[in-house]
């Protein structure tokens, strides 16, 4: 018989391996309302962190307004005068059949206020050794072509509690997007700078970046994906997001979603003791 994950309750799922735990919550946005490694919470909690999807744009799109060839859209604006992370972060998901311990798929399909139908997939592996999770994300369309973007947006914690010192983030962008006033990228890129950060970076080799709390843990972010925005400006927690576009990518950098290309993107979270 198949291993099963373990459901914790009506509207979570459970993933274990080695002394590692991940909670999905489906009905939540599936997104990864825990990461527990060897009993020490690393997401930050409560109902807007974790880790969520952006789906079908990341970041902010301006004043909500993209084009699909010669038609201009008009997104709902829910952060100021912008439209931010997407359409999937607070909807029900479904699970999909065939879960195992460590692995599960969950899927959502577009609906308003995003103009086209289409599909939004999420799978969630854990490895068999507990060292390791891999996140792999799936944009399609049922019929009309569409500008999509997806990504992921974790929380983690700034300190683990566990009396260690706060979290260190080590990476080499090649370029930071130039950020307005309003936190739209300008469309230059600039030498990065120090920070803190709520900006996009550009790095064409995959992103790669790694979190180190001091002589506790350290924890390797990775993904073919070529840009990443960092915000560490919150007291609590730190956000290092691989996603496929900068924000307000559906202007500046509209990648087309086809019946024969689908958007896919994946990321992968290694861990060591220190």
């Amino acid at each position: 018989m198949t291993d099963q994950p373990t459901p914790a309750n009506a509207t979570t799922v459970v993933l274990a391996a080695r002394g590692t735990e991940v909670t999905v919550e489906p009905q939540h946005g599936c997104r990864l309302a825990s990461l527990r490694v060897g009993g020490t919470e690393l997401l930050r909690q409560g109902p807007k962190y974790g880790s969520f999807v952006m789906a079908p744009w990341c970041g902010r799109t301006a004043q909500g307004r993209f084009r699909n060839g010669g038609e201009m859209y008009q997104l709902p604006l829910n952060n100021g005068p912008h439209a931010i992370h997407g359409t999937v972060r607070d909807a029900v998901w479904r699970q999909a059949p065939g879960a195992t311990a460590t692995k599960a798929a969950f899927t959502y399909d577009l609906t308003d206020p995003w103009p086209w139908e289409g599909r939004v997939t999420q799978v969630v592996e854990l490895a068999e050794d507990g060292s390791s999770l891999t996140l792999k994300l799936g944009v399609e369309t049922f019929d009309v072509s569409f500008p999509a973007q997806a990504g992921w947006h974790p929380w983690f914690l700034r300190n683990l509690g566990q009396g260690g010192g706060d979290v260190r983030i080590d990476f080499s962008p090649e370029w930071q997007e130039e950020r307005g006033d309003d936190h739209i990228p300008t469309g230059k890129r600039i030498d990065p700078r120090p920070g803190p950060w709520d900006d996009c970076f550009g790095m064409p080799g995959g992103v790669d970046v790694t979190l180190t709390w001091p002589e506790e843990l350290r924890l390797r972010i990775a993904s073919r994906a070529e840009y990443v925005v960092v915000f560490d400006e919150p007291e609590e927690a730190v956000c290092v997001e691989p996603q496929s576009g900068p924000p307000n990518g559906l202007n500046s950098h509209p990648r087309q979603v086809t019946p024969l290309d689908p958007l896919e993107l994946t990321t992968t979270w290694s861990w060591e003791r220190l």
